[in-house]
């Protein structure tokens, strides 16, 4: 009996221990967690005009060297560098006096030669009259005419001399040829120019300005289809706006017009040069600057837009997250179009129900499950 007991008692604790473990398996047992919440959103819908985007530069509408006609010392310069001056203001001066002096010599014999031909004709008058009467020969009045003649082409040539003189004198004035702003000077006064071509400065037109740019030849036939689809003609190119940016600015502030497009693309680059003209009063454009440029092309009614940054990309090009109707994440391959503020057009690959993936992306994995919560993407940062 006592025995019995012995084994009893010491049984015990493996029947307790089998107890305790199979307590405390079902304690661990292993729980799925939920799936992880991710904000998700329907492409927002809404007229969009797509825009030819492209890299351009600024230029003057007219630059010109200003250079010494004549030859002489700089007497004064009329300008501080930089000044902005309308036309026909001097700039400088070239002495004067030497070509004052020609152009007064030059009057004197236009005066003699005039002079003379009054003589010549009166002479001329006289013997055609004694000739008449039988009293000169005709030798005589042929000399009388010859005379006259020759005083008349004297004359012409001392009036041309004269002109040159005029011209060459007011070359001793250099005046700018169209309102503008006047480089720093490159002579001094004193200094001897126009032995050879002498630059003294030079002047740029700043308003209006244009802006070069080119165009791509698939760009120029989807720009000309779309022109022919509207009934435009080339005349009509310079009914077609033009915006730009500087790189320091935001958006296209400056608004134009197209003004000029090249007749033949350039072989080299295979591109068609584009020109825009700017109203800049301001001198906000300068030329040379490096300018961000866009022009409609043609207006989308019902464009399909997400948050930029609901766009992913990798080697096979850019994509998006969509979530689909039993919640499981797949990876869509899109084609981006143009951005609208913080939205990105998307030009294919999306539907309008589709619900994309534009928060929470590092939680959406491409096969998982997730929870989504909807909320408009207008609403999205």
């Amino acid at each position: 009996m006592a025995k019995n007991r012995f084994r009893l008692i010491r049984g015990a604790p493996v029947v307790v221990a089998a107890l305790v473990l199979a307590a405390c398996g079902e304690q661990n047992r292993y729980a799925a967690p939920p799936p992880p919440k991710v904000t998700v959103a329907n492409p927002t819908k809404q007229p969009v005009t797509q825009y030819l985007e492209v890299t351009g530069n600024a230029a003057a509408v007219n630059s010109v060297d200003l250079v010494a006609r004549v030859q002489g010392f700089v007497e004064e310069i009329h300008y501080r560098d930089g000044d902005y001056v309308k036309q026909g203001t001097v700039l400088f001066t070239i002495e004067p006096e030497p070509y004052q002096v020609k152009l007064d010599q030059a009057k004197a014999a236009e005066d003699g030669a005039a002079a003379t031909l009054r003589q010549a004709e009166a002479e001329y008058t006289r013997q055609s009259s004694l000739a008449a009467k039988d009293f000169a020969s005709k030798s005589t009045l042929d000399q009388a005419l010859a005379t006259r003649d020759s005083a008349k082409a004297s004359l012409v040539q001392a009036q041309t001399n004269t002109r040159i003189a005029e011209i060459s004198l007011s070359y001793t004035k250099v005046t700018a040829p169209f309102d503008g702003i006047v480089t720093a000077r490159l002579v001094s006064v004193g200094e001897l120019v126009g032995t050879s071509p002498t630059q003294l400065a030079t002047i740029f037109q700043l308003d209006p300005i244009w802006v070069n740019f080119n165009v791509s030849e698939q760009d120029v036939l989807r720009v000309r289809a779309e022109m022919r689809r509207q009934g435009l003609t080339p005349a009509d190119l310079k009914k077609v706006p033009a915006e730009v940016g500087l790189q320091s600015e935001t958006g296209y502030p400056h608004k134009g017009l197209l003004d000029y497009a090249a007749p033949n693309l350039n072989t080299a680059t295979g591109t068609l040069p584009v020109r825009a003209i700017f109203q800049n009063a301001d001198r906000a454009l300068l030329p040379g600057n490096f300018v961000r440029v866009r022009v409609p092309v043609h207006q989308v009614p019902e464009a399909l837009l997400v948050p930029e940054v609901a766009l992913g990309s990798d080697q096979g090009g850019r994509y998006v997250l969509v979530v689909s109707g039993d919640n499981v994440v797949e990876q869509r391959r899109v084609d981006p179009g143009q951005t609208v503020g913080t939205l990105r057009v998307i030009e294919s690959g999306l539907n309008p129900d589709d619900r994309v993936v534009v928060s929470g992306l590092v939680r959406a994995i491409p096969g998982e499950k997730v929870d989504p919560q909807l909320q408009t993407a207008s609403a999205t940062k």
